[in-house]
């Protein structure tokens, strides 16, 4: 009987799986520590800005919250919005700087538990072993289709999100836009200002101010600390992470998406998707409930403004309060796609993260993972670039240094202390 031998595997002290900019934020603090690592990038640095956005894709957030480790934004348009391409390069120059020990092109295919307490790590390129991993792959794995959109007749074309590009793309006719976050509202806008007759499915997303009282609303609410919020002072706890986040746009200077104005100017608006039978389109009855809702956190951001200009005496323009510039007559609960000329759907209704890959006990109910400030209950195991992972700037280019800092310190923390145990 021939003896099984374990298979050969290359350690790191540290592996950190995905190369966009918080797996490079996590390597910059690595390197400043002393801290062996390697990066396991699937495709290539800046893949998902530059093949997973539509073509006039912009930034929502203004440029001056682009704050990676030791690399705040380098142009002169601190207020503006970067189109993809500028994004793409402010990645690859951060990693640039970085010069990280990276791997592209390499997947990893299982992370498990091995001997002496190491993490195993098998990938496309070979097997591997480290004392610590460090997941960077974001949460937008899995683009969301429901299985009802199957029963839709082949000659509607159907486009998710991450593949739509452009309104030539669609064929002729009228495009019915499903979902009303931050996707959905900039590719309806994109689809409406090349004159296309568009319809959209109305969700609970809420939605915030572009500019009040004579401010970027952005720079209103990092005063107010908004962005500084830590999840345990978030009044909805850990449920505060699968909420959508407010819809507004940085297109041709950024502004505020109000889908009331989009319905007077044609676009045909409905309740969230429900379910679908052949061409006939089914939805909630929740259409005025939702816009309600959205307006509700708008003007509740105008209020903690207000709040915050009155308690700090500061010197800015009133404005007039909010109205509605139009109501929906009746919450439409169906249509018939080929009656309304419907030829295309764009689900924009999210994603879920795939993380089979993992195959240790850190997940909930819901497969999302659990941690404590990035960190996990599984020793050595560890997580960036998620929306709340410490505070509501986490998942943006705002808020990436800090937490990378964080898990680099708390790594050499860790390694120092096995090494002193070693001697």
């Amino acid at each position: 009987m021939k003896e099984k031998r374990e298979t050969t595997r290359l350690h790191y002290d540290t592996i950190i799986v995905g190369g966009g900019q918080a797996g490079l934020s996590v390597s910059y603090h690595l390197q400043k520590l002393g801290v062996d690592h390697m990066i396991f990038e699937k495709h290539r640095v800046g893949h998902s800005w530059r093949n997973e956005r539509w073509d006039s894709f912009c930034l929502v957030t203004p440029n001056w919250q682009c704050q990676l480790p030791d690399f705040p934004y380098p142009g002169n348009d601190p207020k503006g919005f970067m189109l993809k391409d500028e994004i793409v390069e402010y990645v690859e120059a951060f990693r640039r700087k970085v010069n990280p020990p990276i791997m592209e092109g390499v997947t990893v295919t299982k992370v498990c538990r091995g001997d002496k307490g190491l993490l195993y790590v098998s990938t496309s390129g070979g097997e591997y072993s480290a004392y610590h991993l460090v997941v960077a792959t974001g949460g937008y794995d899995i683009p969301i289709v429901p299985d009802y959109a199957h029963s839709l007749p082949p000659r509607i074309k159907q486009v998710h999100s991450v593949n739509y590009r452009n309104p030539e793309q669609l064929p002729e006719g009228e495009v019915l836009v499903v979902g009303s976050g931050q996707s959905g509202v900039q590719i309806m806008e994109d689809l409406h200002l090349a004159g296309r007759k568009v319809h959209l499915a109305v969700g609970s997303a809420p939605r915030s101010p572009r500019q009040y009282r004579g401010r970027e609303t952005t720079e209103w609410l990092y005063d107010l600390g908004f962005y500084q919020l830590t999840i345990d002072k978030h009044p909805l706890g850990d449920d505060a992470k699968h909420k959508t986040n407010h819809y507004l746009t940085g297109r041709s200077g950024g502004h505020e998406i109000d889908l009331r104005q989009f319905a007077l100017e044609g676009v045909k608006l409905y309740g969230s998707m429900a379910n679908i039978r052949g061409t006939t389109l089914e939805f909630q009855p929740d259409l005025s409930k939702n816009l309600d809702d959205a307006d509700e956190v708008y003007v509740s951001i105008r209020n903690d403004i207000d709040r915050y200009i009155a308690d700090h005496n500061i010197d800015a323009p009133l404005e007039p309060p909010f109205r509605k510039v139009w109501e929906p007559e009746f919450d439409p609960i169906s249509i018939d796609a080929d009656q309304e000329n419907i030829t295309s759907i764009v689900w924009a209704i999210g994603f879920r993260p795939d993380y089979r890959w993992i195959q240790l006990p850190v997940f909930d109910g819901r497969g999302y993972p659990q941690f404590d400030r990035g960190i996990s209950n599984e020793e050595g195991l560890y997580f960036i670039g998620l929306p709340w992972l410490h505070t509501w700037g986490s998942g943006r280019f705002l808020g990436i240094a800090d937490d990378a800092q964080y898990l680099a310190d708390v790594i050499q923390r860790k390694l120092a202390v096995k090494q002193a145990a070693e001697v």
